[in-house]
């Protein structure tokens, strides 16, 4: 029998990479400590990942619910988002004549602009200092997508790169509920606010794959099809303590039950600083490589709630960020280390009675103390106060869970769920780290395909399929 390559982590990008290597006849092994993450559940997921895993016929199924977002206003009643461009139009124009008028060309914008990052996140990034053939080809397919939008095109999409998502949405709408609801996606698990630079292509590269007019992503049951699917094994509660290294590559792992599994590849799911810092043994990496991977920014500052209703909620997603103002201020709380007083809140109904509340923001790391259960307790009826007025429902029970606990609970480093914060200095050829950035770690047969890795942030199993295709290819 053959020499297995083992997968460490099971979340989309796990499992996508270890089924494209099973497809290429690679005998895989998958190391579950934690199982599939729950984040993966809102994601786009690339058509070519759909195609050739064969994951329609499978089983999978893509939900979208409406509205896509509906934000409180200040007078009653509420702003209404919807998959038909024409029927937010009509639901904003109600509020703001203006901005009613200006929606179809904002979505048209923003679909434009998005098409061109698509082809982009399907494969590896291309290396902008090298000089072989197929990276200046994919390199000149990038400047001439880009160059296909014309000059007007160019220049919006070169402006939006660094701008604040508070001042791109200034310079088109009026609304502050509209803004506050759309400036939420700039700053989805970001330790940013709406007013920090490059938040705007956040919103961006967050609409990447979805309808025109939508700007959160839709849910899937992507993760239990992967489970599902044959052809490689999955062995839960498998916990890997160490990467073995033997002249400067990796030949296997050790778990913590002390059952040593050769390997012929590491493919490691995990965040960066996790797997090279933590994982691998001392002494395997140069000091400019630990300076580096120490300084990937990874900051949790999201909690997460499960809400138990007295009956079914309303369904779409219920956003409570009044403002761009509102946002800022909630942010303000979290650069001094502090729970914000009045969050940023988004609640989706999930289920008959159910329902899933990301709150923002709550950082891993406080500066009065620990979290405990009374923190969290007190975020929670902070949460109810905020939600109640809009939910039509009493809560019945409710399940907090603070960054720790997401660390705890699904490996992620410092909560942070999309295990490096999207910022223009880690992105592409630079997400992680420039040397990292290709997947390949200077360990030899130490492959990177985590969140954390190009595309990353909610473009589920991309990183995975660009990494196996690596492996594939040597």
């Amino acid at each position: 029998m053959s020499t297995p390559i083992l997968v460490i982590g099971a979340g989309v990008d796990a499992l996508v990479a270890a089924h494209t290597l099973a497809r290429a006849d690679q005998s895989v092994i998958v190391l579950d400590a934690h199982g599939a993450d729950p984040d993966a559940a809102a994601v786009w997921i690339p058509p070519r990942i759909v195609r050739d895993l064969g994951l329609a016929r499978r089983g999978l199924q893509v939900g979208r619910t409406d509205p896509w977002a509906a934000a409180p206003l200040p007078d009653g009643g509420r702003l209404e988002l919807w998959h038909d461009p024409a029927r937010s139009a009509e639901s904003i124009r109600h509020v703001s004549p203006r901005d009613g008028e200006k929606w179809p060309a904002f979505c048209a914008h923003m679909a434009r602009l998005a098409r061109v990052l698509e082809p982009l996140y399907a494969a590896p990034p291309p290396d902008p200092l090298a000089d072989s053939a197929g990276e200046i080809a994919q390199l000149a397919m990038l400047g001439l997508r880009v160059r296909a939008l014309g000059r007007r095109g160019m220049t919006d999409l070169l402006r939006l790169l660094p701008m604040s998502v508070a001042d791109f949405l200034d310079d088109w709408f009026e609304t502050d509920a509209l803004k506050g609801a759309l400036g939420a996606g700039g700053v989805m698990h970001l330790h940013q606010g709406p007013r920090s630079g490059g938040t705007a292509f956040a919103l961006l590269h967050h609409h990447v794959g979805s309808p025109i007019g939508v700007f959160r992503p839709a849910r899937s049951n992507v993760a239990h099809v992967l489970r599902e699917m044959p052809g490689i094994e999955i062995r839960s509660g498998a916990h890997v303590e160490r990467i073995r290294v033997r002249a400067g590559r990796a030949t296997g792992v050790v778990l913590a039950s002390g059952e040593e599994i050769p390997a012929a590849h590491v493919v490691s799911s995990l965040g960066p600083r996790r797997t090279l810092l933590e994982l691998v043994e001392p002494g395997w990496l140069d000091p400019e490589t630990i300076r580096a991977v120490r300084a990937i920014r990874a900051r949790g500052v999201v909690a997460q709630m499960t809400l138990t209703l007295d009956r079914a909620p309303q369904p779409g997603t219920l956003v409570v960020a009044p403002s761009l103002e509102y946002l800022e201020r909630a942010y303000d709380d979290a650069k001094h280390r502090r729970v914000s007083s009045h969050p940023y809140v988004e609640a989706r109904a999930a289920g008959a009675q159910r329902v899933d509340v990301h709150v923002q923001y709550a950082p891993y790391s406080l500066a009065d103390g620990e979290w405990d259960d009374a923190r969290r307790a007190a975020l929670g009826r902070r949460v109810e106060e905020l939600l109640l007025p809009h939910l039509g429902a009493m809560v019945v029970e409710r399940t907090v869970r603070s960054p720790r606990d997401l660390e705890a609970a699904h490996g992620w480093p410092e909560g942070q769920a999309h295990h490096a914060e999207l910022a223009l200095d880690q992105l592409a050829w630079m997400r992680p780290t420039p040397a990292l950035a290709r997947y390949r770690t200077p360990i030899d047969g130490l492959v990177l395909c985590g969140p954390a890795m190009h595309p990353g942030a909610g473009v589920a199993g991309a990183a995975g399929a660009n990494a196996a295709r690596v492996i594939s290819r040597r």
